[in-house]
C-alpha cells in the first residue's frame, strides 16, 4: 500500500507548494487518490488477464503522458505574470492526476486475483494509506512551498513529469 501511495504523496507534495490550500481541498484530492488507488485495485482484480495483456503494453506511456501533461501545464502557468496558483485539487486536473498514479494499482489487483487475496481488504487498505500518505503530502509540502515561494509551481511541474519519466523508465528496461 505504500509502495502504491509513493506516487500520490509526490503528487501532493507538488499540489500543495503552490498555494495555501484548505482542509476541504486536501480531503477532496486525498480522498480521490484515494479512491482512485482502491477503485483501479479492484477493476484490476475483475479484470483478469485478457484485459490487462492489452493495456500492459503502453499503460507506462499513457501514465508518462498524464503526468507530462499536467507537469507541463503547470510549468506554462508557472511561466505567466499571473499570480493565482494553480488548483491541483479539482477538476479534471484532479482526475488526470488520480488516473495516473493509480494505473500500477491495476496491475497489482490482477496480482491479488491470482493469488486469491480478500480484494476488499487489500483495497481498503490501499485505499486509506494512499489517503493518508497523500493528506500527509499535502501538509508537507505547504511547508516547503512556503519556503521556496513563487518558483513552487515550476518545480512541482517539473516533478510530476519526472515521476511520470520514473514510470516510463521503469516499465520499459
Amino acid at each position: 500500500a505504500l509502495g502504491l501511495a509513493a506516487d500520490c504523496f509526490a503528487v501532493s507534495l507538488c499540489g500543495s507548494m503552490v498555494g495555501r490550500l484548505k482542509a476541504t481541498q486536501i480531503l477532496r484530492a486525498a480522498f480521490s487518490f484515494g479512491f482512485f488507488q482502491a477503485g483501479m485495485c479492484l477493476l484490476g482484480w475483475l479484470a483478469g488477464t485478457n484485459v490487462i495483456d492489452l493495456i500492459s503494453g503502453y499503460d507506462h506511456w499513457l501514465a508518462f503522458g498524464l503526468l507530462a501533461l499536467v507537469g507541463g501545464h503547470m510549468i506554462w502557468e508557472s511561466l505567466r505574470a499571473e499570480e493565482e496558483c494553480r488548483d491541483v485539487t479539482r477538476g479534471w486536473q484532479l482526475i488526470i492526476l488520480s488516473f495516473a498514479t493509480s494505473i500500477d494499482s491495476l496491475a497489482v489487483g490482477l496480482s491479488f486475483g491470482v493469488m486469491q487475496t480478500n480484494i476488499a481488504v487489500a483495497a481498503s487498505i490501499i485505499g486509506v494509506t494512499t489517503l493518508l500518505v497523500s493528506v500527509l503530502g499535502f501538509n508537507i509540502g505547504r511547508k516547503v512551498g512556503e519556503l521556496i515561494g513563487r518558483r513552487a509551481e515550476t518545480i512541482g511541474g517539473v516533478v510530476l513529469i519526472l515521476i511520470g519519466l520514473k514510470i516510463l523508465l521503469t516499465d520499459l528496461f
